[in-house]
């Protein structure tokens, strides 16, 4: 197997990972959530449940900067000779980043302390803006998904 198709593959591994985490939030979880009907059940579940589904994401955030660069390094002879679309992928994946991190380090913060102290207005609130920004980040990370996908054929 050639390091490009190792790359490849740890690259589309990330991916899945990522959108899959997000997608399963925006499709399963929520409606899952949504028939418990007690909401003080539905907030504690989620407190439980984000950390798992982020120790996914941040491994995905941490292999797609390092299979990305190595897939350029293979590729192009640099970021400035990569064609548009692969910096437009880049990018992307910033404000992606940017959206992960918000969610973690603000709204996943706010909806635990909003449970600990039993203020399930505040959570779910703090649900809310969680999810808000796995769809964007979902639509965002689709988007970089058509592009690539439209770079190979």
């Amino acid at each position: 197997m050639s390091a490009d198709s190792v790359f490849q593959t740890l690259h589309g591994l990330a991916v899945l990972m990522w959108l899959g985490g997000m997608l399963a939030t925006w499709t399963i979880l929520r409606p899952a959530g949504l028939a418990v009907p007690s909401r003080v059940q539905r907030l504690q579940r989620l407190v439980d449940i984000f950390p798992r589904l982020f120790g996914g994401v941040w491994a995905a955030v941490l292999i797609l900067p390092i299979s990305g660069v190595a897939l350029l390094r293979l590729r192009f002879t640099g970021f400035e000779t990569a064609p548009r679309d692969v910096q437009i992928m880049m990018g992307l994946y910033v404000v992606m980043v940017a959206l992960f991190l918000r969610m973690q380090g603000l709204q996943l913060p706010a909806l635990r302390k909003a449970v600990a102290a039993q203020a399930w207005a505040d959570g779910a609130i703090a649900v809310k803006q969680l999810r808000r920004l796995a769809v964007g980040g979902l639509l965002l990370g689709l988007a970089t998904v058509v592009l690539g996908m439209a770079r190979q054929f």
